[in-house]
């Protein structure tokens, strides 16, 4: 029986200039091949660098990409995993202040909050709708889309929103 063919995306949104040869040697062994980004700078974080790497390989190949490039404490990434007709697609994503975040995703690029996630949301939050509104959030990867976006835009002449700007 053939493995299920999947593909998806490396954003690697910001990382250390000395960073960047380790990503692509992370990424190149998680995959079973080399592999060379187009690196760019990032113009949110000075020093840092991005690029966007798409990949091919069997299903759960996005899991394997996330833990190998996992770790290392001043980058910002994001993998997904396209969905296919034998298994779900998956959004990783990662900032230094939040840690990881997985996501199932469905055809559209949605974000799936299964029933027992939003069971437990509504448990949690024992009738008050702003801790049910905070736990949904947090099932949806929120705060980790509010710390990207600034540098998801960042790129291709896109209008830059600076975080914070000294001097």
């Amino acid at each position: 029986m053939a493995s299920t063919q999947a593909r998806g995306v490396v954003y690697i949104h910001s990382a250390p200039r000395a960073l960047c040869p380790h990503l692509e040697w992370a990424v190149g062994r998680a995959l079973g091949r080399a592999v060379n980004f187009d690196w760019t700078d990032q113009p949110v974080l000075q020093g840092c660098r991005r690029a966007e790497f798409y990949w091919e390989g069997t299903a759960g190949t996005g899991a394997a990409l996330a833990t190998a490039i996992r770790g290392w404490e001043h980058l910002r990434y994001e993998i997904t995993e396209d969905p296919s007709a034998r298994s779900d697609g998956g959004r990783w994503m990662h900032t230094p202040d939040l840690g990881i975040h997985f996501a199932q995703t469905d055809t559209a690029g949605n974000v799936v909050v299964g029933e027992e996630r939003i069971r437990y949301a509504v448990e949690v939050s024992a009738g008050d709708p702003v801790e049910l509104l905070r736990e949904l959030e947090v099932a949806l990867g929120a705060a980790w889309d509010e710390e990207l976006e600034p540098f998801r835009h960042a790129s291709d002449d896109a209008p830059v929103v600076w975080l914070h700007k000294v001097g």
